[in-house]
């Protein structure tokens, strides 16, 4: 190419130049223009048709792979990840190959990766040790897509594990978007790893309330709890006695799943016990003697 230009936009020397040459240099000058873009410029629709095409095959590709048996069958972590893994690897092909279609020689283009991957590297370590979380979350499975998790000040749902990133949807419907080598480099709690969770209840009653009566309502209610298991067996057991209140615990198993219903269920149905039953739940209150 470099030649080609050079050949292409050497003008002769003027003392040398004869009226009668430059027709011929003129016919000369709009071949060699003719041949340098019928070369490069075929090279370069080539090319961009080569991306064009390339780039809706990689579409057809990630949504034949999310159609098929395989996808089926892996674990939902497993499946994100490798689509995103697919996706950028093609591309990346694509464009590769699109240079060679240009013409840049593939030794260049190896030392221009090779020079390009060093810098990006040292630029973006970030974005490498998400890459490295995300691998160490694919093979050790701390969590996986679905699982109920709490890491540093977030709590959700595992939304989706990506090459660089966790996304988590909250209680409250929002989405969080975390680096996977935050992840992968600090405690969590997989709220969703067992198959049975206890639920840790606490009712404040009055100082002259009767003890047996108020661990039988509530032991009652949580008998009567359709998601509450029997084994373990619920407990309830008076755990404090405040400035103001008889603090009682209660402790119930179910599934995992059913987490958030017994809880809110047993919060409600304890409190409409207590009122038939005549136990009160008091407010705050402090006695001041005067002399």
């Amino acid at each position: 190419m470099e030649e080609t230009t050079q050949g292409l936009f050497q003008l002769p020397d003027p003392a040398t130049v004869k009226l009668e040459d430059v027709p011929g240099f003129l016919d000369r000058l709009k071949d060699k223009v003719f041949d340098f873009a019928t070369s490069y410029g075929m090279r370069l629709v080539a090319a961009l048709l080569l991306l064009i095409i390339g780039f809706k095959l990689v579409g057809w590709i990630v949504k034949g792979y999310k159609k098929s048996k395989l996808y089926s069958r892996l674990d939902p972590t497993v499946r994100s990840f490798l689509q995103s893994v697919i996706s950028i690897s093609l591309k990346v092909l694509l464009i590769v190959s699109a240079a060679a279609v240009m013409g840049v020689p593939m030794s260049s283009m190896v030392a221009l990766v090779t020079s390009a991957g060093l810098t990006i590297g040292l630029a973006l370590q970030g974005g490498l040790s998400n890459i490295a979380g995300g691998f160490v979350i694919l093979v050790f499975k701390p969590f996986s897509v679905g699982d109920y998790i709490c890491f540093s000040s977030y709590e959700g749902t595992v939304k989706s594990i990506n090459l660089f990133y966790t996304k988590m949807i909250t209680l409250d419907n929002r989405q969080i978007t975390i680096p996977n080598s935050m992840v992968s480099n600090d405690a969590l709690i997989n709220n969703s790893a067992m198959n049975t969770r206890r639920v840790d209840l606490q009712f404040s009653v009055s100082y002259d309330s009767d003890l047996d009566l108020v661990r039988e309502t509530i032991l009652r209610v949580a008998a009567d709890d359709p998601d509450v298991r029997r084994e373990p067996a619920p407990v309830a057991l008076l755990q404090a006695q405040s400035d103001s209140a008889l603090v009682f615990c209660c402790r119930v198993f179910c599934k995992t799943e059913k987490y958030w219903d017994v809880y809110f269920r047993m919060n409600e149905n304890v409190k409409r016990a207590f009122d038939q039953n005549g136990i009160s739940i008091p407010y705050p209150q402090m006695d001041v003697h005067m002399r």
